[in-house]
């Protein structure tokens, strides 16, 4: 049995459906309730109860409209539409906890680094640190088409722009504002001290930001940098710069290789290894029998939506799967979208050839993650068992019926992970990072390469 900690995040989305499709049918779903403020003040409240690390605000600028060539099959289906900006609820999550940390989606490719970095560091003052930046580059035509750039930015150099819309970012958090400039002397009349706020002056191929950051250094200054890219290029960006990579591999042998390329990667940059979190996606259906958990998971697969996890897939993939036939199985192709989500089917579990059908019933409950169903100490065997297996430090647990199942798992499962030793009882460190890391750990380690754009103090500075 493994001796370390198990992080866990509740992985969901500002929408009434997410993941699992056709699901939002379940008479016990509250994913209708998703405009309702109230909702997600529970929601915060069920999983600090929990002892949750946190919750991971999946975002998509962009909506599924490759399957059949409209977006029709994922408004029928609330496929990830309609959804709301994650980022307006996080405050009044914040304000009824005090432990849960805040991932959420920031893309590098439709909203300047400037006005991000803002953003951020604000939502790190209002819940006094406890915020994470989830990168991603984005993935879909139809955000391009309506964010005024008409179409995508090829793949790989998409993560270039990331690569230095970081650079900017880092010289906003960690050496425009100086940690003393703040000075509020109310007898001077100086509330922060220029001396003490530098011009980040960059001028690079994609931005050019001369001036200051908009605001005072939050409690971690840079929020924790999390990654989800299974590219070679997105694991060389999770390598270099992520704290936290959220992966989805669909089997144990497959996962192991992502884990150890990720930590190998990170190695090779001068980073440790194991400074790198891994999280992998799984869905748990649990009960409080064996046989209770597989008949619930049965009543879930019968309302599967085949056109609903099709309209995801497609959108995911940038391939429309109405081309296909649903029985015959998906070879490889390259995409300029998810590349991810096309390999993770034809390419890393080699052993299975992959149908559009196997496809959508897999996809359907939780997404691209593995599904575990059982008691709770079935589901704790097997979650322990992928840890010990792979290396990874956690997970980022999905669902197929909204609320109700991440219910389910803290009433059920979670007093039995506490029983075995593997999730805390009570919280240690206040800040998102100091979750990864233990406290202490409130702002980016040494090895982190943000670290090297914190400003030092002059030798002038240091004389006085």
């Amino acid at each position: 049995m493994t001796s370390r900690r198990m992080r866990l995040f509740a992985f969901d989305f500002q929408g009434p459906a997410h993941l699992s499709a056709g699901l939002w049918r379940h008479p016990n779903d509250q994913g209708s309730r998703y405009t309702d403020l109230r909702y997600w003040t529970d929601y915060a409240k069920l999983l600090e109860e929990g002892r949750f690390d946190g919750i991971f605000f999946a975002d998509n600028v962009g909506y599924h409209d490759v399957y059949q060539g409209s977006v029709a099959g994922a408004l029928a289906d609330a496929a990830q539409i309609p959804a709301n900006d994650p980022f307006l609820v996080v405050s009044a999550m914040a304000g009824v906890t005090e432990h849960i940390g805040f991932g959420l989606t920031g893309s590098t490719s439709y909203e300047h680094p400037y006005a991000l970095a803002r953003r951020f560091t604000t939502l790190d003052h209002l819940t006094r640190g406890r915020v994470g930046w989830n990168l991603v580059t984005s993935y879909s035509d139809s955000a391009a088409r309506n964010l005024g750039t008409g179409q995508q930015v090829p793949h790989d150099e998409r993560y270039d722009m990331a690569a230095e819309y970081l650079e900017v970012c880092y010289k906003l958090w960690e050496g425009s504002w100086q940690d003393d400039a703040v000075v509020r002397d109310r007898a001077s009349g100086v509330y922060a001290d220029p001396a003490r706020v530098h011009e980040i002056a960059h001028s690079g191929k994609y931005f050019t930001v001369p001036g200051i950051a908009l605001c005072e250094p939050s409690p971690q200054r840079t929020p924790v940098i999390f990654q989800a890219g299974g590219s070679s290029k997105g694991q060389a960006l999770a390598a270099a710069h992520a704290e936290a990579v959220f992966v989805n591999a669909v089997s144990m042998p497959a996962l192991k290789r992502q884990v150890d390329a990720i930590r190998g990667r990170a190695a090779e940059t001068g980073r440790d290894p194991g400074g790198v979190k891994v999280l992998q996606m799984l869905n748990v259906v649990v009960a409080p029998t064996d046989e209770a958990a597989h008949a619930k998971h049965e009543s879930y697969r019968r309302l599967v939506s085949y056109s609903g996890a099709m309209a995801r897939y497609s959108g995911w993939t940038g391939l429309d799967m109405s081309q296909f036939d649903p029985d015959v199985p998906l070879e490889h192709v390259k995409t300029n979208a998810g590349q991810t989500m096309v390999d993770l089917f034809s390419k890393m579990d080699p052993d299975k050839k992959w149908t559009p059908r196997d496809i959508a019933e897999f996809l359907g409950i939780g997404g691209t993650g593995p599904t575990v169903v059982g008691s709770p100490s079935t589901v704790a065997d097997e979650l322990i068992r992928w840890m010990d297996a792979t290396g990874i430090d956690g997970f980022n647990l999905a669902h197929a019926v909204k609320y109700s199942d991440i219910a389910d798992f803290i009433e059920l499962v979670v007093p039995e992970l506490q029983r075995r030793g593997v999730v805390w009882t009570d919280y240690e460190g206040s800040t998102l990072r100091e979750k990864l890391y233990g406290p202490g750990t409130v702002r980016l380690r040494d090895d982190h390469p943000g670290r090297a754009y914190a400003r030092r103090p002059s030798a002038l500075e240091l004389s006085v």
